[in-house]
């Protein structure tokens, strides 16, 4: 008979310290398994169980990370603005000399902002290939 047409009719009852219950449900937790029934069954039948390692360390620079990325984009949003206001308001006298400063400006921090960009796309991508990578 196929295992997937057998029905699960026997049960198995063991006891356990409060510790090693307590064991057991952190061991449970950080598995990919959706409830304990089947965590149970694939420690007992020496099946694979994936568990989920997070390096805390990890965790801080992908949300610094994160944070630079908004920081960036806003500072982005600004100088867009900023250049609109300039293009809107032709015709004062100081004017170009405003539109000067800020094409500058913008093509020093144009490079750098793409760079630190890039950077942070990297890590990211570097962060999510290794829980992947820890989950399979």
């Amino acid at each position: 008979m196929e295992e997937g047409n057998e029905n699960r009719s026997k049960w198995i009852k063991v006891r356990l310290k409060p510790s090693e219950e307590e064991q057991l449900n952190k061991s449970f937790k950080k598995s990919t398994f959706q409830n304990l029934s089947e965590f149970g069954r694939a420690m007992i039948l020496g099946k694979p169980v994936t568990v989920i390692h997070r390096d805390k360390s990890m965790d801080e620079m992908l949300e610094e990370l994160a944070l630079l990325r908004r920081e960036l984009n806003a500072i982005g949003n600004n100088l867009n603005q900023a250049v609109r206001n300039i293009n809107s308001a032709h015709g004062f006298p100081d004017t170009r000399l405003w539109m000067n400063l800020l094409t500058i400006i913008n093509g020093k921090l144009e490079p750098s902002i793409s760079e630190i960009k890039e950077r942070m796309n990297k890590y990211s991508d570097l962060w999510s290939q290794k829980l992947k990578v820890e989950r399979a």
